[in-house]
C-alpha cells in the first residue's frame, strides 16, 4: 500500500515539474514592449515623429526621425511666405529698374542739352580747324587796306560780313579810309593765333590775336608802325561751308 502511494506521489511531482517548464517557455511579452504586428503602427509612429521599432529578435535599431510637427508648420509658413513675397519683390525690382531707366534718360537729355556738350569745338577737330582757317583769312582780308586798291577791302566787306558786323567794320576802318589817300597808307593785318570758343550748329565764336603794321609812304621816307590787337568775332555759316562774321567785339579798345 505504501509503495503504491509513493509511486502515485512521484508521478504527480513529475507532472507538476513538466507543467512548470512548459509555462516557463511561454513567457509573456516584456512590459514596455510594443507589438509590431499592429496594422499601420509603423506609419503612425513616423507620422507622429517617433522612431520606428524593427520587428523581430535582436537589439533595437533607431531609424531617422521626421521633423517635429511645430518645425514642419514653421517650414510650411516660411514656404508660403516666400511664395507670397517673391512676386512682390519682383514687382519692386521692376519699379526700381524703371525708375533707374527714367533717371538715366533724363540725365542723358540734360547732358545733351548742356551747352558744353553741344560745343563742337570740344568734340569736332575737323570743324574747329575749318572755323579757325576761315576766320584767319577773313580777318586778314577785312582789316587790311591799301590806298591804291580800295576795291579789295570793299569786296571783302560785302562777302565776309553780315548782320551788325557790317556797320562795326565800317566804323573801325572809317579813320583809315579818311587818311589813306593823303598818307598813301597801307594797312596789313596778320592773325598770329586764334582759339575757337564755341561751335554750336551754324554759329561760332573765335578769339583772335593779330599783328597790324601801318606804313605811310607819302613822306620822303616811309614810316611803319606796329600794333597788336585782340578781339573776338562771332560767325554764322552761310550756304555751303562758308563762315561769315556777324559780330566784332574789341573789348572797348578799338581796332
Amino acid at each position: 500500500m505504501s509503495t503504491t502511494r509513493h509511486l502515485v506521489n512521484r508521478q504527480r511531482r513529475l507532472a507538476n515539474a513538466g507543467a512548470t517548464r512548459v509555462a516557463a517557455t511561454e513567457t509573456p511579452p516584456e512590459r514596455g514592449k510594443r507589438a509590431t504586428n499592429i496594422p499601420g503602427d509603423a506609419s503612425i509612429l513616423k507620422g507622429k515623429g517617433s522612431s520606428e521599432v524593427e520587428a523581430g529578435a535582436g537589439p533595437r535599431r533607431r531609424l531617422p526621425v521626421s521633423l517635429h510637427p511645430l518645425a514642419e508648420r514653421s517650414l510650411g509658413g516660411v514656404r508660403r511666405l516666400v511664395s507670397v513675397r517673391a512676386p512682390v519683390v519682383l514687382c519692386v525690382l521692376v519699379v526700381l529698374l524703371g525708375a533707374f531707366a527714367a533717371l538715366a534718360a533724363t540725365r542723358a537729355d540734360s547732358l545733351r542739352s548742356d551747352p558744353a556738350a553741344r560745343n563742337a569745338a570740344l568734340t569736332d577737330p575737323a570743324r574747329t580747324s575749318e572755323v579757325k582757317g576761315q576766320t584767319a583769312k577773313a580777318v586778314a582780308a577785312l582789316f587790311s587796306y591799301n590806298y591804291a586798291d580800295t576795291a579789295a577791302a570793299d569786296n571783302a566787306a560785302s562777302t565776309l560780313l553780315t548782320g551788325k558786323a557790317v556797320q562795326q567794320h565800317h566804323d573801325m576802318l572809317d579813320a583809315v579810309r579818311a587818311q589813306a589817300k593823303d598818307q598813301k597808307l597801307v594797312l596789313t593785318t596778320t592773325v598770329t593765333e586764334s582759339g575757337v570758343e564755341m561751335i554750336d550748329g551754324s554759329r561760332a565764336r573765335v578769339l583772335v590775336y593779330a599783328d597790324q603794321s601801318s606804313t605811310r609812304t607819302a613822306g620822303a621816307k616811309p614810316e611803319t608802325t606796329y600794333a597788336a590787337a585782340m578781339f573776338t568775332v562771332d560767325l554764322v555759316r552761310g550756304s555751303g561751308a562758308t563762315w561769315r562774321i556777324s559780330g566784332i567785339d574789341t573789348f572797348g579798345q578799338g581796332a
